[in-house]
């Protein structure tokens, strides 16, 4: 898998923006990455050192539209811790 296909979307919520103040920040990443893969893609594309990296698996869940029914899509995330001092461009004034 190549490095950039491993990052898909930066996970902005209120959650993850106070996490930013402790050098955490949130990825959704692809379904078949693992934690190394992860890290050395977030340290090629932002340039920062990366502590360590948590990955959770977020489960689908059911939605009606009227009568029907579905499923939203499983998918998978990851906080990525950074070293002290550094930051991401990507999460400053959101």
């Amino acid at each position: 898998m190549h490095v950039y296909e491993v990052l898909r979307r930066p996970v902005v919520t209120e959650k993850n923006t106070l996490l930013a103040t402790q050098n955490k920040f949130m990825f959704e990443v692809c379904d078949d990455a693992n934690k190394r893969q992860i890290k050395e893609a977030v340290e090629k594309a932002f340039k920062v050192n990366v502590v360590s990296v948590n990955v959770i698996r977020v489960p689908g869940k059911m939605r009606r539209a009227g009568r029907r029914r579905g499923m939203t899509p499983e998918w998978k995330k990851a906080v990525v811790t950074l070293q002290p001092g550094q930051k991401i461009e990507l999460f400053e004034g959101v």
